[in-house]
């Protein structure tokens, strides 16, 4: 491990990937800094382009896109009360009050420290612990991977939706859609209706243009807005810099978030819109003034934003580990490290661990890079959220075309729009797709794992082998449970309901 840490510094001796961090972070602040718009619509349109590029300039680039545009989000959010994606939703309580006291500057200044530094800490944090929990992860066979796999997507599923059923509907289309294809174990074609174009499987780009590109597309059409922000924003009134000592009084609200960040970024499924709320919960708590949140106070800001941010490193530990993706952005960059020829699991620091550690690295330094062009492009994005949408949505139509052609077949197109489709109308259904994306791509490793402990099984009821090791018992009872409780909790409340009146 140690001689593959120092080797991925020789990787990152280049300029190239740098340049391509840089362009990763412009987008996705830009589109962060949209209210309507997600980052993960910038990363499944622009994940062609990934896929054409070696690992150290795609996936870098994919890293960029994410880390702007969780910061990105904050920008409407402090300056019109409009988040730009759900990570900033807290970030709404104290920056329009700052804002209208004039002290917009000192908010939107507040948001890129309190991120960049939260980011920096819980990537190092990451750096630090990935390696060992890799070296964990091979002592442990195929069972075991299997039963956290099914506990992992059972949580997302569950946590994912304000409705536990309907995250259930979602993650069982994605496993559906995971299995239509060739069967890898005996090679028989399944679920593909006779189509020769669906013998290889459904291909991930289209699957996530489909799902996060299109409804965007026709939620807009359908609204027939002409802008994402209809305030004018004036940041002649937006105050003086943030100083010093403001910004040191709010050092302790940064460490804490980190902190509750960081640990909330290896739960798979929770994610920055819950790290962000208890992050500010805990500010609020911790304060000698509680009473000054909400009217514009700086620690409001610093909270969430460093809180959400410091999502983003340990979000990789499941993913690179376990091949577990939490989210719908680690899903998409399983997809890139998959179609790069790396296997997120327990082997990829043994195989390639260098390239690993380098990409983690990666990480780290594109936070400083992401302070000097988060410092410079403030005021463009500040006065890009009044952008028009007949400007952009005709933008996103065509890279959504061209990303779908580039996968070199026809018939992808009328996938991504059947997908696209089919996912407008589960969003009018009020379905939240993060739980059906990650089904389907870790419906392959479901299988693989699968097949691998009816090996180890050596022809015996599969039952019997996951008694013998607890791990993996654990881990399915586990998910049980969980399910138990989903399923007994709205007849406790219904009872309790009944009991109260």
């Amino acid at each position: 491990m140690l001689d593959a840490f120092l080797q991925a510094f020789a990787l990152l001796m280049r300029v190239d990937t740098y340049l391509y961090i840089c362009a990763g972070l412009t987008i996705g602040m830009f589109v962060g800094a949209m209210p309507g718009l997600t980052t993960i619509l910038a990363m499944s349109v622009l994940l062609p382009i990934s896929f054409k590029l070696e690992p150290m300039l795609g996936i870098p680039f994919l890293i960029g896109i994410y880390k702007g545009g969780i910061y990105g989000g904050s920008i409407p959010a402090i300056l019109v009360g409009i988040p730009g994606t759900g990570a900033s939703i807290a970030t709404t309580f104290d920056g329009p009050a700052l804002t209208r006291k004039g002290e917009g500057r000192k908010a939107l200044e507040m948001a890129l420290f309190s991120s960049t530094i939260a980011d920096t800490l819980s990537d190092i944090f990451t750096l630090a612990l990935i390696g060992p929990i890799a070296i964990i992860t091979l002592l442990i066979g195929p069972p075991e991977v299997f039963a956290v796999i099914i506990f992992s997507l059972v949580l997302i599923a569950s946590v994912s939706s304000d409705s536990g059923l309907k995250g259930a509907i979602a993650a069982c289309i994605g496993m559906g859609l995971g299995f239509i294809g060739t069967d890898a174990t005996t090679g028989a074609t399944r679920m593909t209706f006779g189509l020769e174009a669906l013998s290889g499987g459904i291909p991930l780009i289209p699957l996530a243009i489909g799902i996060f590109a299109m409804p965007e597309v026709l939620e807009a059409v359908e609204t027939r807005t002409v802008r994402f922000i209809s305030e004018h924003v004036d940041l002649a009134k937006a105050g003086e810099r943030l100083r010093w000592r403001e910004f040191k009084a709010s050092i302790r609200s940064i460490l804490r978030s980190t902190a509750i960040g960081t640990g909330i970024g290896m739960v798979p499924g929770v994610g920055q819109v819950v790290a962000a709320f208890i992050g500010y919960s805990a500010a609020k708590r911790a304060s000698k003034n509680p009473e000054n949140f909400g009217k514009g106070e700086l620690d409001g800001v610093a909270a969430p934003e460093a809180a959400n941010n410091a999502v983003n490193g340990p979000t990789l530990v499941p993913l690179l580990t376990l091949g577990i993706p939490g989210d719908n952005v680690t899903a998409i960059l399983l997809g890139a490290f998959v179609a790069h020829g790396m296997r997120p699991g327990p082997q990829i620091f043994q195989e390639q661990g260098a390239l690993m550690y380098a990409l983690i690295l990666t990480m780290v330094l594109a936070n400083v890079l992401f302070f000097f062009l988060g410092y410079v492009l403030l005021k463009p994005f500040a006065r890009a959220i009044q952008f028009k949408k007949a400007y952009l949505i005709p933008v996103i139509v065509a890279l959504a075309f061209v990303g779908t052609l580039s996968t070199g077949a026809n018939t992808d197109v009328i996938l991504m729009v059947i997908i696209g489709v089919c996912a407008y109308i589960l969003r009018k259904f009020k379905f939240d797709l993060a739980p059906l994306i990650i089904a389907f791509v870790l419906a392959e490793p479901i299988e693989y794992r699968l097949s691998q402990s009816m090996l180890y099984a050596k022809g015996a009821p599969l039952s019997y082998l996951f008694i013998q090791r607890p791990i993996a018992s654990a881990f399915l009872v586990a998910a049980l449970v969980w399910i138990a409780y989903l399923i007994l909790r709205p007849m406790w409340q219904r009872t309790k309901g009944s009991a109260a009146s």
